[in-house]
């Protein structure tokens, strides 16, 4: 091998290995955060549901209560399911309700989208658009629906 490929070997197993650590210490990707969050609809199998501006399912959980992440306190939950992060203001999408769009803030001053009062979550495994392979999914302690423009589960 030569030594240009071992080095970059070498850097790219310390990035993996620091962004485990990060993670399994509550830590949220930063894949996860940008300046202005854009969250859309999306037809499909399970019909019309928020996604992210990239497509990907958003998702609630059932055992946050009054706009509150519970899974920041769940060991390993953050990593399997970041929040929707954004550093401004969310952006709502044709058809969705920008009056049902707000933020929470987490530990660190993050600030987390929430969407009539769930704050939304992504599937660190879920890697096509549109994908609901995940929903109803039951894990730590409780269900992950997608939700509608209206802001109800979608099971």
């Amino acid at each position: 091998m030569k030594p240009k490929s071992i080095l970059l070997a070498c850097v790219l197993a310390g990035a993996v290995s620091c962004a485990s650590v990060a993670s399994a210490q509550g830590g949220i990707s930063s894949a996860h955060i940008s300046r202005s969050v854009t969250v859309q609809l999306r037809h499909t199998s399970l019909g019309t549901i928020l996604t992210s501006a990239s497509g990907l399912t958003l998702y609630e959980f059932t055992r946050d209560r009054s706009s509150q992440n519970s899974c920041v306190k769940l060991s390993g939950c953050p990593a399997a399911w970041p929040a929707l992060q954004s550093a401004g203001t969310p952006t709502a999408g044709p058809g969705v309700q920008a009056s049902l769009l707000s933020t929470i803030r987490l530990s660190g001053g993050v600030k987390q989208v929430t969407y009539a009062g769930h704050p939304l979550y992504l599937f660190s495994s879920e890697d096509r658009p549109g994908g609901t392979s995940y929903v109803g999914q039951q894990e730590f302690g409780g269900a992950w629906y997608a939700l509608n423009a209206a802001g109800r589960a979608v099971k």
